[in-house]
């Protein structure tokens, strides 16, 4: 009985904590580089900073969709192959050895983006390029790249508009694909991109209101260029800092980067959340809930049982290794093999 008590109050208080904390149930991030060449190398840096802190927080890759042009670790120009650093003293290198690229290069397109969102994919597509969500999920959407008024490209050739964008969610919203979005975009006139939104439980973070542009942070003399924005590096700079047992809200995370040190003013949509991003655990974006199911059926949890099962497992293992150890003779060393007792 003992046993079963400890049992019953572990489940009781996990429960009360899912209860008191989030009614959600999955967590996905959709990540998008818009922009490619050697000169934008910073985009490619932000994205992959971005994908570095959800994976570390836990939402596995099976859950992020990265859309990248993926051209910057190869590039003839950069002096450090295989590698993307997203500061000068190259602290991280956020390209990792496990990055799993979704869309790269000329799949960064409007229409695999909107259909990706919509769940408007061909026949056949691979599960890895899905975004399998739910009415339960929670969903990081992140956006860098080049932008303008209400408008966003795409690989320097096409470009979305804000009206797509907040049709596109209305869409998931209407077929029941999320709980809440959060929405994060690293671009010039950046707040531009979520003034259509008009579907509920969308909070928006921008790194620059409308007539105002996104400035990069720091060049590396190594390679030539800009490496990461302003408002990206200090998002990351707060990420490194949060654990998946985090009490930080959403309400600190929009307020990563004042005026005085993204020169550009940070715009922030939250009219359409039903919550307090300052009750909103920062994880509920960034991290990921993982289900739990309880069950009590066919549990014997009394000590007696609990000490024999221990005991049959160790018997049964040491049986296993004993016979692993016979079978390593020819059986003419014994008399009688099977009298070889165990």
């Amino acid at each position: 009985m003992y046993f079963l008590q400890i049992a019953l109050m572990v489940a009781a208080c996990c429960l009360s904590n899912v209860k008191t904390q989030t009614t959600h149930t999955n967590n996905w991030a959709v990540l998008v580089d818009t922009s490619r060449f050697w000169f934008n190398y910073r985009h490619v840096a932000n994205v992959l900073s971005i994908y570095r802190s959800v994976k570390r927080l836990g939402i596995p890759d099976s859950q992020i969709i990265l859309m990248v042009a993926d051209d910057m670790a190869c590039n003839p120009r950069n002096p450090r192959p295989a590698t993307v650093f997203n500061n000068a003293n190259q602290h991280i290198n956020v390209y990792g050895d496990d990055v799993e690229v979704d869309y790269r290069g000329y799949e960064v397109t409007v229409e695999n983006f909107v259909r990706l969102l919509t769940g408007r994919l061909p026949p056949g597509t691979p599960r890895s390029k899905q975004l399998l969500t739910d009415e339960g999920s929670n969903v990081l959407v992140y956006l860098t790249g080049h932008g303008g008024d209400g408008f966003l490209k795409f690989q320097d050739s096409e470009e979305i508009t804000s009206q797509e964008l907040a049709d596109a969610l209305e869409q998931m919203w209407e077929k029941r694909r999320y709980h809440e979005i959060f929405f994060m975009i690293d671009t010039c006139q950046a707040a531009s991109m979520y003034e259509k939104f008009y579907s509920p439980n969308i909070l928006a973070v921008a790194s620059s209101l409308v007539g105002e542009d996104s400035l990069s942070h720091h060049v590396d003399p190594a390679i030539g260029v800009y490496i990461i924005d302003r408002y990206t590096y200090f998002a990351l700079d707060f990420l490194e800092k949060v654990e998946p047992d985090s009490k930080q809200s959403m309400g600190e995370f929009l307020k990563v980067c004042p005026k005085q040190v993204c020169i550009s003013t940070v715009g922030v949509r939250k009219d359409l959340f039903p919550r307090d991003p300052y009750k909103t655990p920062i994880t509920d974006f960034f991290g990921a809930l993982r289900p739990m199911e309880f069950t009590w059926a066919g549990l014997n949890l009394t000590e007696k049982n609990a000490k024999e099962s221990a005991l049959d497992r160790r018997i049964e293992k040491t049986t296993k290794s004993k016979m692993q150890y016979v079978q390593q003779f020819p059986t003419e060393l014994f008399d009688d093999a099977k009298s070889f007792k165990l």
